[in-house]
This record gives structure tokens, C-alpha cells and sequence, in this order.
């Protein structure tokens, strides 16, 4: 009886603990910086693989890895997809770090489009209609959409889907109205791709103007787009001469969030030039490197790592653009 009773103590111990440590263990991790590896898959990957090769899944590296996405574009803003690992140098909070994977990356990713359906917006809808088109013309087969379109509020048009044309059905019909809520729907968007199917992830906004009409701030959004591990990249149509101080202030709101994701601002001062900036940006999206480096400091503390990037190149007389992240922060998931 004795024993029995031992046992029956022991085993709902047992229970107890393991009802705990699930609690306890996190339900999800949205970090892409620091990226664990099974030891199946440790025993794949060399230490020093540094060769280039098409990436058709995320990489996965030791839990203490670093992995920075990085797009190359010419003057023209064309991706330039010639650069193999020794063109390449990457500084952590000022201090160079070694490269110990390369690798190039054309995988899936999801994207969520952000329109400016506000009311300055209707003499240029049908050429944003375009350019949306020549965006899915160039992109991966197997990326997968949905469309947030934005003017007093942000409103979901076309759920997940990679049926592009589906898409370009439901925006045929939008009418554009109102004022500009471009900061809510940027929250929206990275809401939305918390859920979404692949681990690349992306938002595409084009928009013609500056925010007046969100409940969100310009500083919240920033601190949101630093953390999220999603890249921005945005197509602000704007003339040479700023008309008002909105799409003046427009350009250095949208600069100012996509260069912080390691994306960027296309300025279009001619509306006829939308469809093709939006192909390129399509194309900058498939021929992405990524480096990947073990920080010379240790990754315990939740301090925010500053990065820089630069693109070592022979004297051809073509001036480089390099977008990363700025930075991140160390994750413990």
C-alpha cells in the first residue's frame, strides 16, 4: 500500500512539472536574425559553407548565427546579381564580423500590398492597377498575396491567395475617396503577416502622399517595423517639386520605415514610370543575398546590434546601393 502510494506521488510529480515547463516554454517566435537548427541539420551544413547557392527554404544555422538579408541595386534601381561572399563586408556595432555562410535567395515569400486609395490618388489608380501587374509578372510563382487598401481607414480587398488575377479583379472595382490612414494600414499589414505562409515576408506600399489620418504615430510604427522581421520597400509617387508639405513629409516618412526593414523608398516623379519601378522592386525581391556571421559579442544581453554593410567592387564607374536592416535585437526564444 505503501509503495503504491509512493508511486501515485511520484507520477502525478511527474505531471505537475510537465504542465509547468509547457507553460513556460514560448508558443512562438517570429525572429528570423537568430534561427535554431535541429542536430539532423547541423550534421548538412559545414561550418564554413560559404558558397553561393539558390536558397528554396530558409537557412537554418546554429542558434548564435546572425542571417542578414541583403539587396544590391544599381543606379536604375536593377538588382544586381553578380556578387559572390568576397564582395561583401558586414560591421556589427561598428566592428567588422566574419562572413561564415553565403548564400543567394529566390524562395517564396509573402507579400502584402498596401494601396493608397485616397481621394489624390483617382487620376493615378489605373496605372497603380498596372504596375501591381507587372509586380506579379516578375515575382515568384509561388509567393503568396494579400492586398490592404487604405484612405480614411485601412480595409482588407483580397485575402491570402496566389491567384494574382483574383486580385486584379477585386482592385478593378476600387474607387479611390477620402484622406491618407497609411500609418494604421502598415500596422495592419504586419499584423496580417504574423500568419502568413512563409517565413520571407514583405510589404509593398504605393502611395502618392503623407499620412493625415491614422491613430497610429510615425515613432510607433518605426519601433514596430525594427522589431518585425519583414521587409518594406515602398513606390512614392511624387513630383520633383513638392505641391504641399504632406507628400514632402510623405517621402521622408515612407524613407525613414523602409530603410529601417532593409528595404527602400523608389521615388517616381512620373506617373508612367510606376509599372516599371514596381518590376524591379519584383525583381530585387527574388535576387536577395544573405549573409550570415557569428557576433564577436555574446547574444545574452537585449541590447539593440547595430549593422552595417558594405559592397566591395572593381572600378567599373556603376555606383552600388546596399539595403540591409539597420539592426536587431538579440532573441532568447
Amino acid at each position: 500500500m505503501l509503495s503504491g502510494r509512493r508511486l501515485l506521488s511520484s507520477l502525478l510529480c511527474v505531471s505537475f512539472a510537465t504542465v509547468c515547463v509547457s507553460q513556460l516554454l514560448p508558443q512562438t517566435s517570429d525572429s528570423v536574425h537568430i534561427v535554431p537548427q535541429s542536430k539532423a541539420e547541423k550534421s548538412a551544413l559545414a561550418p564554413d559553407a560559404g558558397l553561393a547557392r539558390n536558397q528554396t527554404r530558409p537557412m537554418l544555422v546554429n542558434v548564435d548565427i546572425v542571417l542578414v538579408p541583403v539587396t544590391v541595386v544599381e543606379t536604375t534601381n536593377r538588382p544586381v546579381t553578380n556578387l559572390v561572399k568576397q564582395n561583401f563586408e558586414l560591421y556589427e556595432d561598428g566592428e567588422q564580423q566574419t562572413l561564415r555562410y553565403f548564400s543567394t535567395e529566390d524562395s517564396p515569400i509573402s507579400v502584402g500590398v498596401l494601396l493608397d486609395l485616397s481621394y489624390s490618388m483617382k487620376d493615378k489608380i489605373d496605372t497603380a492597377r498596372q504596375a501591381l501587374h507587372e509586380f506579379f509578372e516578375n515575382s515568384n510563382p509561388e509567393d503568396d498575396y494579400f492586398v490592404i487598401g487604405f484612405s480614411d481607414h485601412p480595409a482588407l480587398l483580397a485575402d491570402s491567395t496566389r491567384s494574382t488575377e483574383s486580385i486584379e479583379n477585386e482592385l478593378a472595382v476600387a474607387t479611390p475617396y477620402g484622406n491618407t490612414a497609411l500609418l494604421d494600414s502598415i500596422y495592419m499589414g504586419l499584423n496580417k503577416l504574423r500568419r502568413a505562409r512563409y517565413k520571407r515576408r514583405a510589404l509593398i506600399i504605393i502611395s502618392d502622399g503623407g499620412d493625415n489620418h491614422s491613430r497610429y504615430t510615425a515613432n510607433e510604427i518605426r519601433r514596430q517595423v525594427e522589431e518585425a522581421d519583414v521587409e518594406i520597400y515602398a513606390l512614392g509617387i511624387f513630383s520633383k517639386v513638392f505641391k504641399t508639405y504632406e507628400e514632402w513629409a510623405g517621402k521622408r516618412l515612407l524613407t525613414g520605415i523602409t530603410e529601417a526593414t532593409g528595404g527602400h523608398t523608389v521615388t517616381v516623379n512620373n506617373v508612367e514610370e510606376l509599372p516599371t519601378a514596381a518590376a524591379n522592386i519584383s525583381r530585387e525581391l527574388r535576387n536577395q543575398y544573405i549573409l550570415g556571421y557569428r557576433p564577436t559579442h555574446s547574444l545574452r544581453d537585449a541590447k539593440w546590434r547595430k549593422i552595417k554593410v558594405k559592397v566591395l567592387q572593381e572600378s567599373t564607374g556603376k555606383a552600388f546601393h546596399v539595403y540591409s536592416r539597420q539592426g536587431y535585437l538579440p532573441s532568447h526564444n
